[in-house]
C-alpha cells in the first residue's frame, strides 16, 4: 500500500517546498500535481522538475497531466528528463483534460476529438520511451527515424489513468497501467475495476492488482454548498453517494474510508485536504499519524 499526498493548492515557492519536504519528511510515497490552467495549481512538469531536485525517496505523479493538445514527441522527452533527473521516481498520470469549457480552450482540441488524441499519443509515448528509432504515420502525427533522448530510468515509466465513465474505464484497460480515479466510493471502485480487468483482457494484456487507486479528498469541517455542487456536477455519470463516502469530515474518518477501499482490492491512494490548510507542515504531520501506519503494516506484512 502507498499513501501520497497531492498539491493543488500551494503556489508562493515557500509553501509548495513545505508539502514538498514534508512528504519526504513522514515517509509518504509520493507527490502528485495536477493541472489546471485556469487555476492557482503550478504547471505540473516544471513543479515536479522542482521537487525531483529537492528529494531523493519521493515519486512525482501527475493527476493528471492532459494529453490532447500537445506534442507526445516533446511531452515524452520532457517526462524522461524528469525521471532521469529524479532516478527513475517519474509517475506520470495521463488524461483527457477537464470537462470545463475555458480548460479544454486553452489546449485548443475540441472534446469530441480528444479521445482520439489520446489513444494515438499515448501508445506514441510509450514506444518513443522504449525504442531506438521510431516511425509513425498516424492521422495527428508523421515522424520517420524519430529519435528521443535521454530515455527513462524506468523501462519504461507506468502510465496511470483515471476516468470514471465506461468509455473512460475500457480505455484503462486497453492503455493503462493503473487506475486512479477520484470522487467514487468503494462499492463503485470495484465495480470499475472488474470492467477495467475485462477490457484489459480483450486487449490481450492484464492490469497489476497493486495498481488500482484512488484520489480521496477530506475535510476538517462539513463542505460547503458550493463543493457538494461541484462534486455533484463531476459525478453525473454516477449519481448522488454519501457524503461521507466523498469527502471524509475528520482524519479518522479518512482512515476509516481508505480502510474500506483496501477492502476491496486498492492500496494506492492521493489524499488532499479542503480547504487548502493554513500550515502544511502541521497538517502533514497530523496526516501522517493518521494513516501512514497503513502504509507501514502492509510493508511489513508483505
Amino acid at each position: 500500500m502507498a499513501v501520497g499526498g497531492q498539491a493543488a493548492g500551494p503556489v508562493a515557492s515557500e509553501r509548495f517546498a513545505s508539502v514538498v519536504d514534508g512528504l519526504e519528511a513522514h515517509g509518504f510515497d509520493s507527490l502528485w500535481v495536477p493541472e489546471r490552467v485556469n487555476s492557482e495549481a503550478l504547471d505540473p512538469v516544471v513543479a515536479l522538475s522542482y521537487a525531483a531536485g529537492r528529494t531523493t525517496k519521493l515519486k512525482l505523479g501527475t493527476s493528471v497531466l492532459v494529453v490532447p493538445g500537445r506534442n507526445p514527441v516533446l511531452l515524452a522527452k520532457a517526462l524522461a528528463s524528469i525521471d532521469v533527473l529524479s532516478n527513475g521516481r517519474l509517475l506520470p498520470g495521463f488524461g483527457l483534460g477537464a470537462v470545463h469549457p475555458a480548460e479544454q480552450g486553452a489546449f485548443a482540441v475540441d472534446r469530441g476529438e480528444r479521445s482520439a488524441w489520446f489513444d494515438e499519443a499515448v501508445p506514441l509515448i510509450r514506444r518513443l520511451w522504449a525504442e531506438d528509432v521510431v516511425d509513425h504515420e498516424g492521422p495527428r502525427f508523421r515522424f520517420e527515424g524519430l529519435r528521443v533522448r535521454p530515455k527513462p530510468v524506468q523501462t519504461p515509466p507506468e502510465v496511470w489513468l483515471g476516468g470514471m465513465t465506461a468509455g473512460e474505464l475500457r480505455r484503462v484497460g486497453r492503455l493503462g497501467e493503473g487506475w486512479l480515479p477520484s470522487f467514487m466510493t468503494p462499492a463503485e471502485v470495484a465495480e470499475g475495476r472488474t470492467l477495467i480487468d475485462e477490457a484489459a483482457a480483450d486487449a490481450g494484456r492484464a492490469i497489476d492488482p497493486e495498481h488500482f487507486g484512488a484520489l480521496v479528498q477530506y475535510s476538517r469541517s462539513p463542505v460547503g454548498e458550493r463543493h457538494a455542487e461541484l462534486l455533484a456536477a463531476r459525478r453525473r455519470h454516477l449519481g448522488p453517494a454519501d457524503p461521507g463516502d466523498l469527502v471524509p469530515v475528520g482524519l479518522s474518518a479518512l482512515r476509516a474510508l481508505l480502510e474500506r477501499f483496501v477492502e476491496v482490492g486498492f492500496s494506492k491512494f492521493v489524499v488532499l485536504p479542503i480547504p487548502e490548510p493554513a500550515s502544511w507542515p502541521d497538517e502533514l504531520a497530523e496526516l501522517a499519524d493518521a494513516v501512514l501506519p497503513l502504509q507501514r503494516g502492509t510493508a511489513e506484512a508483505a
